[in-house]
């Protein structure tokens, strides 16, 4: 009994964890949103979703291959996992894309924490078979509920296109979506 518990807890965790990073899957993470957006019209706090995508991934991955690009992605991911507090859920939307949800937090406290972020990615020293890998750096598109949407797809879209508009601007930089931009 005790040996088909513990399959059990680790084929779930394989279900909703992403292999490479250990971080949540997109799977897990639409179903979190769903959770969250529905405990946040109960308790009437907002809800910030982040795009993040990797600046210049695909230059990376074809100079140094795809080993150095797992390991920048799960150094990333580190960095990602220690940023998280409380209710946060942190996940890999696919490739190198991420998806932070972050539950209830103030305004300021959201821009500190993100531009805090994007700072310990850019100064990361990742080494990879003995040699530093250059230096990555992300790009974040930002949305809060309700402000911006109340739909979880939306909201996923909005923060997409919030992430594009901060590569067009040059990238390593945080571009905020509809009224929360206005806000900031």
């Amino acid at each position: 009994t005790l040996s088909n518990l513990r399959l059990r807890s680790s084929l779930t965790d394989l279900a909703i964890r992403d292999s490479l990073t250990g971080l949540y899957n997109r799977r897990y993470m639409e179903e979190s949103l769903e959770r969250e957006l529905e405990r946040a019209h109960r308790q009437g706090h907002e809800v910030a979703v982040v795009m993040l995508d990797v600046d210049h991934f695909k230059v990376l991955n074809d100079t140094y291959g795809h080993e150095a690009g797992d390991v920048m992605l799960r150094r990333i991911a580190d960095q990602m996992k220690h940023f998280r507090h409380g209710s946060d859920v942190v996940c890999r939307y696919g490739g190198e894309e991420f998806v932070l949800i972050l539950p209830g937090i103030a305004q300021k406290v959201l821009e500190q924490r993100l531009e805090a972020l994007r700072s310990d990615i850019e100064h990361m020293q990742v080494n990879f078979e003995g040699r530093i890998l250059p230096v990555t750096t992300v790009s974040m598109g930002v949305v809060r509920y309700p402000l911006d949407s109340d739909n979880p797809e939306e909201l996923i879209g909005l923060a997409d296109a919030a992430m594009y508009r901060a590569k067009q601007n040059g990238r390593n930089r945080i571009e905020w979506a509809g009224i929360a931009a206005s806000i900031k």
